[in-house]
């Protein structure tokens, strides 16, 4: 008995689509990898030439691939990278992600503090941690030796010279002051923002060196031809991964490594996010 050819494609075609299906769902958001980038940013110093930061965000510890044993490779992969400073852009918790096991913050905090970077962790909250007692989200982190920003900075010394971080508030859920906490850094002092939503971004003025920022996850699904199907951003793509340059003004998205509402992702993976930043 011969077999028509439609039947085999439409069979392979079958096909293609489960292996996608099971590489989205089962294998790609497990696959951690790190994302070393160089970024020659402004107003900042030759003394802190080839600071290494490393930028995590959206852990939603308790969504599918990503329990507290998964946490731990995370913070062994990120200690072996040896950075000089750990920030973390929020979003620790979960909130409604289908199949995920809500997961408190107080063993999260703990083995967050693991983390090993001589110049300290330094961390924002984002809309997640809001939704589920952003106040125990950052006691957890605060009594495991994290240091949390709300519309804060913080002064940081390196080779005899200064830089600051600047923590802004998540934008979902709180009240951002910018210009007040931007303007709580001496003048001509290199800054980098950090924040939950890259969408605060056209706010920030030039003084900034560079913005850090999460919440986007890239996207967590980014198609071939097509692009990233939904991205949680009034810009759309334009902030949605990455580097972008505006004006001479710098921002750095990193994809995440969690995932919300879906545990899906496709070609966009779980990342530790190395950036090395170099004067312009």
């Amino acid at each position: 008995m011969s077999i028509r050819p439609s039947a085999i494609a439409k069979a392979l075609v079958v096909l293609v689509a489960m292996g996608l299906a099971a590489w989205a769902f089962l294998v790609e958001p497990a696959r951690l990898v790190v994302d070393r980038v160089d970024l020659a940013i402004p107003h900042w110093r030759a003394e802190h030439a080839g600071l290494r930061v490393a930028l995590l965000s959206d852990l939603h510890v308790g969504s599918p691939h990503w329990q507290l044993e998964d946490l731990k490779e995370l913070v062994r992969k990120t200690n072996a990278e040896h950075p000089d400073l750990v920030l973390l852009a929020g979003d620790y918790v979960i909130d409604g992600v289908k199949f995920g096991t809500r997961t408190s913050p107080e063993p999260i905090a703990h083995e967050l503090a693991e983390l090993r970077a001589p110049l300290g962790v330094i961390a924002v909250l984002g809309n997640h941690d809001w939704w589920n007692d952003g106040v125990r989200v950052r006691h957890a982190l605060e009594s495991n030796g994290i240091v949390v920003l709300e519309n804060e900075v913080r002064r940081i010394e390196k080779n005899g010279k200064s830089f600051y971080i600047v923590g802004l508030a998540d934008a979902v859920t709180r009240e951002q002051q910018i210009r007040p906490t931007l303007d709580a850094v001496p003048a001509g002092e290199p800054m980098i923002v950090l924040v939950h939503e890259p969408d605060v971004f056209p706010s920030i003025d030039a003084r900034a060196s560079i913005t850090l920022a999460g919440h986007t996850h890239g996207g967590q699904v980014k198609l071939p031809f097509i692009g990233r199907a939904v991205v949680p951003s009034d810009y759309g793509e334009r902030f949605a991964a990455g580097h972008v340059v505006e004006e001479g003004r710098h921002l750095f998205v990193t994809t995440g490594v969690g995932t919300s509402i879906f545990p899906v992702r496709f070609g966009v993976p779980p990342e530790i996010a190395l950036l090395t930043l170099r004067p312009e």
